[in-house]
C-alpha cells in the first residue's frame, strides 16, 4: 500500500495545481501589462505639455510603485494567512489584483479629470502592488501543503511556471494589439482592451478558486491548537534569521535573472548589436516558454536529487549557457533563437527557488516567512538590477553577463549552504490523500 509521502498525484492534486497555475499566470499578467503599454499611458495620463523625459520619468514611476507595495501588502496578507487561513488570502490577493486591473481599463484620462487621473491610477497599481505580494508566496504555500512532501518541487515548478506564462501572455497580448490596430486607435481606447481581459478573466480565476480546499497542514494545525501565538512577522525576524537570509538570496536570483535575461536582453539586443525588435521578440518568446520547461525540470530535480544539488549544477548551466548568449548571439545572429532558448532554460533553475523557501519555515509562520523575505527582496533587486545594470553598461556592454555570471555564483553558494541543517523540511506536515 503506497505511503503518504510517496504517493502519486491525486485528481484533487493536479485540480490544485492548475488553479493555482491559471490564477498565477493572470495575476501576472494583470502586474505587468502596464509596462506593455507604458507609452501610451503616459501620453493619456500627464498634461501634453511637459518634458518626455518627465512624462516617463512619472509613467514608470507609477510602475514601480506597485513593487514598493508590495513588501506590505505581502507581509499583511501573510499575517492572516497564518492565522485564519491560506484559502482565504489565496482567493482574495486575486480579486485584489482583478478589481484594479479592471479599473485602470475604466479609468477617466488627464484630459478629463485632470490631476486625479494619475493619482487614481496610482492608487490602483498601489493595490496590484499589494495583490501581488500575497499572491506569489500564498500560491507556493497552498499547493506545498496541498502536495505530498516529495512532489512539493514539481509543485513549486509547475507554479513558477505558470507565472512565466503570465508574462509571455502580456507580450502576445501586446503584441496582438499593437499589430490589429493603429496608434491612433490604440491612443483612442485600444489600450484598454488589454486591462479588460486581465480584469474579467481575474474574476473568472477567482470565482473558479472557490472549488479548492483549506490546506490540511493549515486545518492540522487549527486542530491541534498551534498556530502562532504571538506576530508571526516578529517570529520570522527573531527566529528565523538563516531562513530569511537564503530565501531573500534566492529571491534576488529569481527576480534579476527574470529581469535581465527576459525583460532586459531584447532591448539589449536591439541598442547594442541592431538587431531588429520584431526578431528580438520572437527570440524572447521562445527564450520565455524554455524558461517555463526549465522550471518544471528543476522541480522534478529537486524532488529527485535536493535542493542543493539542484541549485549548485543549475546555477552552473545559467553560468554557462547565458555567458554563451551574451557573447555570441551578435557574432551568430542566425543562432539567436538556439542561444536565447538555452538561456531561458538556464534561467529554469529558478523553478527549484520555492521549493527551498517553503521548507525553510515552519509551518504557523511558514506564509509569513516566504512573504516578507520574498516581497522585501525582490522590491530591492527587481527594482535596483535594471538600474544597477544599465550603468554597469556604461562601462561594459558585456555588463548583463556579468551580472547574471554573479547571480550564477550566488545560486551555487546558496546550493552549497542548504548542506547545513537550515531547513524545517520536518515542520511539513505531510497532506493526507484527498477524494477527487
Amino acid at each position: 500500500m503506497e505511503s503518504p509521502a510517496s504517493r502519486r498525484l491525486t485528481p484533487q492534486d493536479y485540480k490544485t495545481l492548475s488553479l493555482a497555475a491559471l490564477g498565477g499566470a493572470l495575476e501576472f499578467y494583470d502586474f505587468i501589462i502596464f509596462v506593455f503599454f507604458a507609452a501610451v499611458i503616459g501620453e493619456l495620463f500627464f498634461p501634453a505639455d511637459i518634458p518626455e523625459w518627465l512624462r516617463q520619468l512619472q509613467t514608470f514611476g507609477i510602475f514601480a510603485a506597485g513593487y514598493l507595495a508590495r513588501p506590505l501588502g505581502g507581509i499583511v496578507m501573510a499575517h492572516f494567512g497564518d492565522r485564519v487561513g491560506r484559502k482565504k488570502m489565496f482567493t482574495l490577493s486575486i480579486l485584489l489584483m482583478a478589481l484594479p486591473t479592471l479599473a485602470i481599463g475604466l479609468l477617466p484620462t488627464y484630459a478629463t479629470w485632470g490631476i486625479v487621473a494619475p493619482i487614481l491610477l496610482l492608487l490602483m497599481r498601489v493595490l496590484q502592488g499589494a495583490a501581488i505580494g500575497g499572491e506569489v508566496p500564498g500560491a507556493w504555500v497552498f499547493v506545498a501543503e496541498h502536495v505530498p512532501a516529495r512532489r512539493i518541487g514539481i509543485a513549486c515548478g509547475t507554479l513558477t511556471a505558470g507565472l512565466t506564462v503570465g508574462i509571455l501572455l502580456g507580450s502576445v497580448v501586446a503584441t496582438l494589439v499593437n499589430t490589429s490596430m493603429t496608434q491612433a486607435v490604440i491612443h483612442d481606447g485600444g489600450w484598454r482592451i488589454p486591462f479588460f481581459i486581465g480584469g474579467v478573466f481575474g474574476l473568472i480565476a477567482m470565482y473558479l478558486r472557490r472549488w479548492l480546499q483549506e490546506t490540511p497542514v493549515f486545518v492540522a494545525m487549527q486542530q491541534h491548537k498551534a498556530l502562532a501565538e504571538e506576530l508571526p512577522i516578529k517570529t520570522v525576524v527573531t527566529q528565523h534569521k538563516k531562513a530569511v537570509v537564503i530565501s531573500m538570496l534566492l529571491t534576488w536570483l529569481l527576480s534579476a535573472c527574470i529581469v535581465v535575461v527576459i525583460l532586459m536582453s531584447p532591448v539589449w539586443l536591439q541598442k547594442q548589436h541592431g538587431i531588429a525588435p520584431a526578431l528580438t521578440l520572437q527570440a524572447n518568446s521562445i527564450a520565455t516558454i524554455m524558461l517555463c520547461i526549465g522550471c518544471l525540470l528543476a522541480g522534478l530535480a529537486a524532488d529527485k536529487f535536493g535542493a542543493s544539488k539542484t541549485l549548485i549544477v543549475g546555477s552552473l548551466c545559467l553560468a554557462v549557457s547565458s555567458w554563451v548568449f551574451y557573447h555570441f548571439s551578435a557574432r551568430y545572429p542566425e543562432e539567436l533563437f538556439l542561444l536565447y532558448g538555452l538561456a531561458g532554460l538556464g534561467v529554469g533553475v529558478v523553478g527549484a527557488v520555492p521549493y527551498v523557501m517553503v521548507r525553510a519555515f515552519p509551518a504557523e509562520v511558514r506564509f509569513t516567512g516566504l512573504s516578507f523575505s520574498y516581497n522585501l527582496s525582490y522590491a530591492i533587486f527587481g527594482g535596483l538590477t535594471p538600474i544597477f545594470v544599465t550603468v554597469m553598461m556604461s562601462v561594459s556592454s558585456l555588463a548583463p553577463a556579468w551580472y547574471v555570471l554573479a547571480l550564477a555564483l550566488v545560486g551555487v553558494a546558496v546550493g552549497l549552504w542548504l548542506r547545513q541543517d537550515i531547513s524545517h523540511a520536518d515542520a511539513l506536515p505531510e497532506a493526507p490523500v484527498q477524494q477527487p
